[in-house]
């Protein structure tokens, strides 16, 4: 069954809707590239849409009624917006479901330290990666430091057109035949995926006056781990400089390491491609391109819905949607609880029938059909650049593991909604059954019994630190979001 390419149905109003949406799409994944930016900006955006915060509302005793719109977020990771629609809550709702964190290298709690005049910062690797992609790529520095004083301090290092970047360096092919004839997850090991961040040690002349001396300690006197003598002889003189300069900027000593999160992501803005400009290549658009065109959908919605819409953008889906930000966590099911509360409706009984009579798209990513690695599809039912948003009836790897197989006649509803809308759409699985495979957040809310089934943009080369994605099929599944909340 052959699906055309969305391009040749456009009209010019459609192409300069689309290209206006890309635009900002661009902007949106190169200025976010954290899960605590991506909630601090759409909280922003929903706010200025007419949004309230939820738990506001519940502290002041107010209602809520057909119309109101309302947002709820847990530790500044995981979103969740609602638009309370005509019809009652235990009809179900229409929910999207997208993750705003992608895979990248983390630093560790310990990070800094020094060898043969390098300054390092030790990392760990977080989600699926191939490690040797990460290695002589210009990166970013992004997140919070934590302080015992309760400060939270933001870190943003590499992506301003000023910023120095960083690397992980890799080794030259003159010697590197042994490195080459490992196999590819042994080439670069996680624990050599190390940031390279200085090479110029602290200085401090023998000659210098005892008043110099004590401001040169004063300058480094949070790093408790090393005397201010041991940087006077060179131990660790480039170390030494790197914490002073980091100091000297943001106020933060080697010590609040332990309390971080600072995420390594690579360094700068994300681009049109090719000659004909039709497609984006940025970071992180596993799964920012579905959590950008989510949002959208549900901002746009500017007339009551009949049935509640909701967008939710978790954190935590590619290390399988644990902890309290996770789509595993309680935080969506209390959110809702707090909305039934709201209007009326307290009990479990309502919810559990809310959740229950509620259809969701499991907003995630597909594997676009690569040409240079054609072997490891299935031909019939791979995804395709360009050829509209994807539907995954199952995920999952191998014999359906970790899969949510949606109904028949779910699968038929979603396929109505959207031809009625005139949505350009395709159907696919990840790749041929004994390559491997993947899941997302599906089975989850399916726990409740809502029908729910994967949908999402095909992506060209997922999970590497640059990926490709079409204009096309970014447009074709905000189109195919805010159908799915209006249907």
């Amino acid at each position: 069954m052959e699906r055309k390419v969305a391009w040749e149905s456009y009209t010019e109003d459609q192409l300069e809707e689309l290209d206006t949406l890309s635009k900002r799409y661009i902007d949106f994944i190169s200025e976010n590239k954290t899960e605590r930016r991506c909630f601090s900006v759409s909280v922003a955006q929903a706010e200025a849409a007419g949004y309230v915060s939820l738990a506001e509302a519940v502290e002041k005793g107010q209602t809520l009624k057909p119309g109101d719109k309302v947002w709820a977020g847990i530790h500044g990771k995981t979103l969740v917006l609602v638009h309370v629609g005509t019809n009652p809550l235990e009809q179900g709702l229409n929910i999207l479901g997208a993750h705003i964190d992608s895979p990248r290298l983390d630093l560790k709690q310990n990070p800094v330290y020094e060898s043969d005049g390098f300054a390092y910062l030790d990392t760990h690797y977080y989600g699926g990666i191939k490690h040797y992609q990460w290695v002589t790529l210009p990166l970013a520095l992004h997140g919070v430091v934590a302080k015992t004083d309760g400060t939270v301090v933001d870190i943003a290092v590499g992506d301003d057109p000023d910023d120095p970047v960083f690397c992980v360096t890799d080794l030259l092919p003159h010697l590197g035949n042994q490195q080459m004839a490992k196999k590819g997850s042994e080439v670069v090991e996680g624990e050599s995926l190390d940031i390279l961040m200085g090479n110029r040690p602290l200085v401090v002349k023998k000659d210098e006056s005892e008043d110099a001396d004590q401001d040169v300690n004063q300058d480094c006197a949070n790093d408790n781990e090393a005397s201010f003598q041991e940087k006077k002889n060179a131990k660790e003189g480039v170390k030494a400089f790197a914490l002073k300069l980091l100091e000297e900027k943001y106020g933060i000593t080697e010590e609040d390491f332990v309390s971080a999160e600072i995420e390594v992501v690579p360094a700068g803005r994300a681009r049109e491609m090719g000659f004909d400009r039709s497609m984006v290549l940025g970071y992180g658009q596993d799964d920012r391109v579905c959590a950008y065109t989510s949002l959208e959908a549900q901002l746009a919605l500017d007339e009551t819905p009949q049935t509640t819409a909701v967008t939710v953008l978790v954190d935590k889906e590619e290390i399988g949607s644990v902890g309290a930000t996770g789509m595993g966590s309680l935080f969506f099911e209390n959110t809702i609880a707090e909305v039934l509360g709201l209007m009326g409706a307290e009990g479990e009984l309502p919810l559990r029938r809310c959740l229950a009579a509620s259809r969701m798209l499991s907003s995630d990513v597909s594997a676009a059909y690569d040409p240079a690695y054609a072997s490891v599809f299935e031909a019939k039912n791979s995804a395709y650049a360009g050829k509209g948003i994807v539907f995954n009836k199952y995920t999952g790897a191998r014999g359906k593991s970790g899969s949510n197989d949606a109904r028949a006649e779910y699968v038929a509803y979603v396929r109505r909604v959207m031809d009625e809308a005139g949505v350009a759409y395709q159907t696919a699985e990840l790749g041929k059954v004994d390559a491997g495979g993947g899941g997302t957040i599906a089975y989850i809310p399916a726990k409740y019994g809502m029908d729910v089934i994967d949908s999402g943009v095909a992506v060209l080369s997922m999970h590497s630190p640059w990926e490709v994605t079409s204009k096309a099929d970014i447009y074709e599944a905000y189109r195919a979001y805010k159908a799915f909340l209006e249907a």
